[in-house]
């Protein structure tokens, strides 16, 4: 693996635990070190740290936030 590449993936811990989990990407990534984003970006995948994931996680938030709202609402009513 080309240097660079390896100091990239060392300086980010979630790149190396995902390399350690995928082993296949380390073989990849040897022949081919351009494919260096297409790792990144399956690793975020992954660990679901993609925009998709964060929106869809922030959504869930508020809508256990509305839930708890409204339960100690009417909890207070009665």
């Amino acid at each position: 693996m080309r240097e660079d590449v390896y100091e990239y993936i060392r300086s980010k811990p979630k790149l190396n635990e995902f390399i350690r989990e995928q082993p296949m990407w380390y073989r990849r990534l040897t022949r081919n070190p351009d494919e260096l984003e297409k790792f990144d970006l399956e690793s975020k995948t992954y660990y679901k740290q993609t925009i998709p994931h964060k929106v869809e996680k922030f959504s869930n938030s508020i809508q256990m936030a509305n839930m708890m709202f409204h339960m100690f609402q009417s909890m207070r009513n009665q």
